[in-house]
């Protein structure tokens, strides 16, 4: 194959990767289909194929039958030409998904790391079973994205404080990447629970939105512009430490769930609201999709306390509720929630439930993953 510098090599690369990104949105595609789409000759675009054949980047995924003639092979990204990880790290626990080329996820798992106190031994642990388990090599992964809670420095790319996983700290990456011989990133969870959201869920679309995840921890996940807001310590999004009138302020901010806003729409908090309207549940998420008009309002308003801050700083226009609260109250509870708010504000932002199926944090740190990966592989074809 030539390796000419100059203008040639670089036409080469900008037209393989134009039709391979072409190929994962669109294929499969016949040769004459690529020429047409690319404005190459059928010539040039058989030329190309064969290259990115045997590159072992795309394969022939079946045929099409036309005319009298033979039929016309059909083209594809081969999927086992590379592979990523996400994950998503609790305090007890961590969940892995691993996917192909192409974002079909080959393996979904859930684990409890024998050695949780040591972030390196347990993100390795966990990775090597996902791939045993999907049976691809640890050696063909291009990237990982691991989704943790609290802050993420955005110059160091480590968790800067978490108080459920306290033993994530500086140093924490480099070794990662060392171990694991490939790009690794770190991210705050509701930022890829709202990349998640941008490409599969509520959010497609928009450029410009909110992500409310309220569960167990509340978060916020910005994207302004079509990026993700981070703010210039990574802090931006940590809405629990919300000051809410009537809730006390914190004393101390190292001392967990102390913020107003999570004392204010926490598990505890809408635990003791059910109890005073009368609504039984084992769980949080039972009480908010079984809780009468009465609850759910007051369920709603405590949102919107949250929803009406991210709105009259930000303006976002939408609003996505998720979490295993916004998950469990659905369309009604997100309805109520943009009623509050377009009560107390100027701007009426849209509120909906989230459209992420399946576990957002792992679908958001797939999306990350995928599209780093893609940028590897597809800048190097040449």
């Amino acid at each position: 194959m030539s390796r000419s510098p100059g203008v040639p090599r670089l036409l080469r690369r900008l037209n393989d990767r134009a039709a391979l990104e072409l190929l994962l949105t669109d294929g499969p595609l016949t040769r004459a289909e690529l020429g047409e789409r690319t404005g190459l000759s059928k010539v040039t675009a058989g030329q190309l194929l064969a290259r990115l054949e045997e590159r072992g980047l795309v394969e022939v995924a079946g045929e099409r039958a036309g005319g009298r003639g033979p039929h016309a092979a059909l083209y594809a990204v081969a999927p086992s030409s590379a592979y990523v990880a996400g994950l998503e790290v609790l305090p007890d626990s961590m969940r892995v998904a691993v996917a192909d080329i192409t974002g079909r996820v080959v393996v979904e798992i859930t684990l409890n790391p024998s050695d949780s106190r040591d972030p390196v031994k347990a993100v390795h642990e966990a990775v090597r079973r996902a791939c045993d388990a999907a049976d691809v090599n640890l050696s063909r992964l291009r990237a990982f994205v691991i989704g943790t809670r609290g802050v993420v420095d955005p110059v160091t790319g480590d968790v800067r404080w978490s108080y459920d996983l306290p033993d994530w700290h500086v140093g924490v990456l480099a070794s990662l990447r060392q171990t694991l011989g490939a790009s690794v990133t770190i991210e705050n969870d509701v930022n890829l629970v709202a990349l998640a959201e941008h490409t599969y869920g509520a959010a497609v679309g928009h450029d410009d939105f909110a992500v409310i995840w309220a569960g167990v921890g509340q978060g916020l996940g910005v994207m302004l512009g079509g990026r993700l807001h981070r703010g210039i310590s990574g802090g931006a999004g940590e809405i629990g430490w919300l000051p809410v009138p009537g809730e006390p302020l914190p004393s101390d901010v190292s001392e967990p769930q102390s913020g107003s806003f999570q004392r204010l729409v926490g598990h505890d908090a809408l635990r003791g609201l059910a109890e005073r309207h009368g609504v039984t549940g084992h769980t949080v998420s039972d009480l908010v999709r079984g809780g009468d008009e009465a609850y759910l309002d007051q369920v709603a308003a405590r949102l919107a306390v949250g929803a009406a801050a991210v709105t009259v700083v930000l303006d976002p226009g939408l609003i996505v509720l998720s979490g295993d609260v916004g998950r469990a109250g659905g369309e009604r509870l997100a309805a109520k929630v943009q009623e509050a708010v377009a009560r107390v504000c100027p701007s009426r932002p849209t509120v909906v439930t989230t459209g992420v199926a399946g576990n957002p944090v792992l679908r958001g740190a797939l999306v990350a993953a995928l599209e780093q990966a893609r940028e590897q592989v597809f800048s190097d074809t040449v």
